[in-house]
């Protein structure tokens, strides 16, 4: 298959067979062609050159309707169903065809019996706002499985989940798989999972099929290094031992916050992170870590408690942003931590446009300055751009994570770094970029506190780590004592 967008080649002759009865793993980095592949397999793109087969007959996939009539479904990296229905009515609404008036009666026993001979039990009248993460990721399988999709494509079907509820869906999956129910092509970033539950993989690189063969035959570091090509070596994170005595840099004090809903989402949380070491916090996704995060950025006002800097008040204004050298990386940048329409040289000032060389008078801009700054910055971040003059909307999710590292961490003052989820979604270099950013940051001295969904970039990266549950911190240890077990039962809210 090749698919190319005017002069660009996003994919560029990619082969691969998926067998029946197996689960078949895509591997890559961010811009490597997994997802135009996927997306021409279930029509939003119609391929260039190449065909799909199906049986051994090419088939035609204009859409994702015709890709259903063949048997394919896919579940999406981010939610679909609708949260004010029930269970029950998303699935109904999954279907294709055109049903005037629902026999609810009729409908109800139906759905029942389906689900009590599925891999997942979920309460069909509840309303799915009210499902936690897992049981929402499961409702977006289980639509699949009731449209009797015999081939599911999965985009990274766990990266909303705790470890124990990524091995249990993938574990109830891989059961129909061998019963020859289902045969599955998961894009994952996680080497663990293609191990443990997949038969073969296939990797990309720059639209071109780089490799693929059986799971048994290839280890981690082999396939690293098919996703990375030749000339980069896979290297991992080193932390140095922090000979500087430690002193509490961050100091959090019973602090609550509301969420958006008006409810209380973080509930007496204390915490105290000291130069030099990554503390971290792990936990699914809604449990008031978003609400704790934005309560340190200034984004959100604390309703009672006391956050601290260096040993003084904290409210995370501007001015104590600047004298206390706090820096953040926050989830979804483009969003969260830039201004889209403006350029990468604009966006990396941000945080100096008003002070010298850059400006005069707190107020005259030097332009020049800023572009002189933005150009080294571009060159010791390694950010992708065609140029600093181009807006930061216009690149890859992972340079628009390394625009904004650069100028958090480009100010060699930094005394406080706040991460949160800063790898959600990147390739695999881009996370080994920021990772080792993150621990240079720590073994300057610089306290980091990071949260993270991704429980085993904390265990690499940190010196503490916390699980928050229900907007509480409910475990501690240091990250050699860390007890995985207990982890995973805290962050499901096994307390």
């Amino acid at each position: 298959m090749t698919k190319r967008f005017g002069s660009f080649t996003a994919l560029d002759q990619v082969s691969l067979t998926l067998n029946p009865g197996t689960i078949h793993a895509l591997l890559g980095e961010n811009g490597a062609g997994k997802s135009t592949l996927v997306k021409c397999v279930m029509g939003f793109h119609i391929p260039t050159a190449g065909n799909i087969r199906i049986n051994q007959s090419a088939r035609a996939i204009h859409s994702p309707k015709d890709a259903h009539s063949y048997g394919i479904g896919m579940v999406y990296q981010h939610f679909t169903s609708v949260p004010a229905m029930t269970v029950a009515e998303n699935l109904v609404l999954s279907r294709y065809d055109n049903q005037q008036l629902i026999n609810w009666k009729q409908e109800t026993a139906a759905l029942q019996s389906f689900v009590e001979n599925s891999p997942f039990q979920i309460d069909l009248n509840s309303p799915v706002a009210e499902l936690a993460a897992g049981q929402k990721q499961k409702l977006e399988i289980l639509k699949q499985l009731y449209l009797k999709s015999q081939v599911l494509i999965l985009d990274e079907p766990t990266s909303v989940l705790t470890p124990a509820e990524a091995d249990e869906v993938l574990g109830l999956l891989r059961e129909e798989v061998v019963k020859n129910k289902l045969s599955i092509l998961l894009i994952t970033h996680k080497f663990r999972e293609v191990q443990a539950f997949a038969d073969e993989v296939t990797i990309l690189r720059k639209g071109k099929n780089v490799g693929q063969g059986k799971v048994s035959q290839l280890s981690v570091e082999a396939m690293a290094q098919m996703m990375l090509g030749d000339t980069q070596e896979v290297t991992s994170v080193t932390k140095a031992a922090t000979t500087a005595e430690r002193r509490p840099v961050l100091s959090i004090q019973s602090i609550h916050a509301k969420g958006e809903n008006g409810l209380p989402a973080v509930k007496g949380i204390d915490l105290t992170v000291h130069s030099g070491e990554i503390v971290g916090i792990a936990g699914v996704s809604g449990n008031g870590q978003k609400e704790l995060v934005e309560t340190l950025s200034g984004q959100r006002i604390p309703t009672a408690g006391q956050i601290q800097v260096n040993g003084e008040p904290y409210r995370a204004t501007r001015a104590e942003m600047a004298r206390h050298q706090v820096f953040a990386l926050p989830e979804e940048p483009l969003h969260n931590a830039c201004v889209p329409g403006m350029s990468v040289a604009e966006n990396m000032a941000l945080r100096t446009f008003d002070a010298p060389p850059q400006a005069k008078w707190s107020w005259l801009l030097i332009l020049s300055a800023i572009r002189q700054s933005a150009q080294r910055l571009v060159q010791t971040f390694s950010v992708k751009t065609p140029t600093v003059e181009t807006p930061v909307a216009h690149l890859s999710g992972g340079n628009v994570q390394r625009t904004v590292l650069a100028r958090e961490l480009s100010s060699k003052a930094v005394k406080l770094l706040v991460a949160a989820n800063p790898c959600f979604g990147l390739d695999f270099s881009a996370v080994e970029f920021i990772h080792n950013a993150i621990v240079d940051a720590r073994n300057r001295g610089v306290a980091v506190l990071l949260v993270s969904e991704d429980l085993d970039e904390l265990m690499g990266l940190c010196d503490r780590i916390h699980v928050i549950s229900g907007g509480k911190l409910v475990y501690e240890s240091a990250i050699d004592k860390a007890d995985l077990t207990i982890i995973g039962q805290r962050m499901a809210g096994h307390h």
